[in-house]
């Protein structure tokens, strides 16, 4: 009685012609779910609209408005339908409220329809493919995966009609377990609909992930068609991560585009990470640097101080008497009471640090000066200018002044479309393996930290082969501290070799070898942050002065005594490098056992000899460099325990 009423509960909300369809057909089916707009190559949330959908024995039909007062909008005859199946949504986040999409295939279309639940999807897929089973035109393969921006997720296939990449399986859907095999079936061949599944069992989909919440760090204007432009301080949703440098977000429009991933910070990943004032990762040396730089009274940014999870404000003045600068260096403390409370004067406390740098803006409460002008990093380098662009255009490059000529050629200034200054190496030829060197550069470029000169990509398709990477300002590391000698203090040379050691320690994290670490192969921005070049270049260079009589490349005064005598290459040896290129920097640009040929040299190292502290170097400091020389690999430092003894100095000698 209680079916027969609701029956005519569903019957009495159709209007006269369709009531007459469903006499006649059955309704099956009868739902409020939400279908995704078939034209659109992007999707937003407006491309979602919530519909009427009703499944009888002929149709599948989709109304707008409610149940009781609803105009058609589409209606499919089900002998044309090829396939019913559930989506993977591969990661891609769905921007309605149903979060459980299956998928109707017909004709030359791909109906996307989002259920409330994957039990109420697996009612709709059941039902449908026991209404088409008898179809001639089911397909043997389908897509699993969304069709979206033009190509199928599942295979990166852009053709719409492609054949499907995964077989399809008319009984059953693959939201559940396999059905175990009818028995008899495997021998007759013939196609026996198995018996009615278990109730669904409860499983956890990619669906259910919630939704990954950024904020823009920079501005970025995006280059290709693939980008989305960033605007600093707005929230968007991260839609897929198909790579350690680049993710495709979403904006507040419903606009989806590739953005660089060091650009972005999650949302409550840190209370600080949206602000312009705080610099992440800026030692007490780097912010004196960048704040001496801008020159502006009131300068100031608040960073990471040595002690974990504490922050320091760095503030510049000009009036620090006689006409002198000087920058102040204030520790952010915390009140032992709960709720815990910031201040920098004993009188004004606030509940955030947020709150605390605003007032302190507009009031300078104890400290030298007021919080004027807030002094950030620059914008961070992108691993290549967009997602998986490595093969640059040389039209798009403009050359500009000669900067100098290294090991490959001349490198040159330049600009990339007008907009992005560049350094262009230009290869001449026979000075390098060519093509190895070009499927190394696709892994180099994927190589991105703050202490590594970017590789942006190559041009390889005429001669010669352009390497254009980020632009410097004040070049080589060696020429910088040679020009400037005398004038650097213990901290600033230890600030040097802190961001030696930091670029170094990621490449050593990623398994990638150097084989030429030295002062001339580190370059100097206009921030003053120093960053390690030419990393794996060395494996293919043609150059008699890196060529031992063995046909081994390398630069013997860098070398460790497993290099030179069995040509044994490792982060091990990058490590003697970096004590050695620690030594150029403690004697502001000196050349290793300058007075020596190589072939001594070999015999003096071999035979334990090392080179002499530094004037500069603290015992302290030369201990660091000597960690480095120990004879045997194995009991050598790692760049990761270099880190933290340089931060330890550091914190010594503040």
């Amino acid at each position: 009685m209680l079916k027969r009423q609701a029956k005519c509960n569903q019957l009495h909300r159709l209007d006269h012609g369709e009531l007459q369809a469903v006499m006649n057909s059955e309704l099956i089916l009868e739902d409020i779910l939400i279908k995704r707009s078939q034209q659109r190559k992007r999707t937003s949330p407006l491309n979602y609209k919530e519909r009427l959908f009703v499944l009888t024995k002929t149709r599948l039909t989709y109304y707008e408005g409610s149940p009781e007062k609803k105009t058609k909008k589409g209606s499919v005859d089900l002998q044309k339908i090829k396939c019913v199946e559930i989506v993977k949504n591969g990661g891609v986040l769905i921007p309605c409220q149903n979060k459980y999409p299956f998928q109707v295939v017909h004709d030359a279309s791909t109906l996307y329809i989002f259920a409330p639940s994957n039990e109420r999807r697996s009612v709709w897929v059941q039902n449908m493919k026991e209404e088409i089973k008898r179809n001639t035109s089911v397909v043997a393969k389908f897509h699993p995966q969304f069709w979206q921006e033009g190509v199928w997720l599942c295979c990166r296939q852009v053709d719409k009609m492609a054949l499907g990449c995964e077989e399809y399986n008319l009984f059953g859907d693959i939201s559940r377990k396999p059905l175990p095999p009818i028995p008899g079936n495997e021998t007759t061949g013939k196609a026996r609909r198995p018996p009615p599944p278990p109730p669904p069992e409860e499983v956890k989909n990619e669906e259910e992930t919630k939704e990954e919440v950024v904020i823009a760090l920079y501005n970025f204007d995006g280059v290709e068609a693939q980008d989305l432009t960033l605007v600093q301080g707005e929230e968007y949703v991260i839609v897929e991560k198909r790579d350690v440098n680049w993710c495709k977000a979403r904006n507040k429009y419903g606009e989806e585009g590739y953005v660089p991933s060091n650009y972005v910070t999650e949302k409550n990943l840190g209370p600080l990470d949206q602000y312009v004032w705080y610099c992440k990762n800026v030692n007490r040396n780097h912010a004196e640097q960048l704040l001496r730089n801008e020159d502006k009274e009131g300068g100031f940014m608040v960073r990471d101080s040595s002690s974990p999870g504490a922050f320091t404000v760095s503030l510049y003045t000009k009036s620090a008497g006689e006409g002198a600068s000087s920058v102040r260096h204030y520790h952010i403390k915390e009140s032992q009471s709960m709720p815990k409370q910031y201040y920098l004067a004993e009188k004004h406390h606030f509940s955030s640090i947020p709150e605390l740098i605003e007032y302190h803006q507009h009031n300078a409460a104890g400290l030298v000066a007021r919080l004027r002008y807030p002094v950030g990093t620059s914008a961070p380098s992108t691993a290549g200018f967009s997602y998986e662009k490595w093969e640059i255009n040389p039209s798009d490059l403009t050359f500009m002044k000669e900067l100098g000529c290294g090991q490959y050629g001349v490198v040159r200034l330049g600009k990339w479309r007008a907009q992005h200054k560049v350094a262009i190496k230009a290869i001449r030829e026979g000075a390098m393996y060519e093509e190895d060197f070009i499927e190394e550069a696709k892994v180099m470029m994927k190589l991105s930290h703050p202490k590594l000169v970017q590789l942006y990509g190559v041009c390889t398709q005429k001669s010669p082969i352009y390497i254009v990477t980020e632009f410097m300002e004040l070049g080589c590391l060696l020429n910088y501290i040679r020009q400037r000698r005398g004038s650097f203090n213990t901290e600033t040379l230890l600030g040097i070799s802190q961001d030696v050691s930091e670029g170094m320690e990621y490449l050593e994290k990623n398994k990638f070898i150097h084989r030429d670490l030295a002062a001339r192969n580190c370059l100097v921005n206009d921030s003053l942050v120093v960053k390690v070049s030419d990393f794996g270049m060395a494996r293919y260079i043609l150059d008699d002065q890196y060529t031992s009589s063995f046909g081994v490349k390398f630069p013997v005064k860098w070398s460790p005594p497993e290099v030179f005598n069995f040509s044994k290459y490792s982060s091990k040896s990058d490590i003697w490098s970096f004590g050695v290129l620690m030594w150029e920097v403690f004697t502001e640009g000196r050349m290793p056992y300058e007075q020596n040929a190589n072939h001594e040299v070999v015999m003096m190292v071999s035979q334990g000899h090392r080179l002499y502290r530094p004037k500069k170097a603290t015992p302290n400091i030369y201990d660091i460099m000597q960690s480095c020389w120990r004879e045997k690999p194995e009991d050598r430092s790692t760049f990761s325990q270099i880190c933290v003894m340089i931060r330890d100095a550091l914190e010594g000698d503040s």
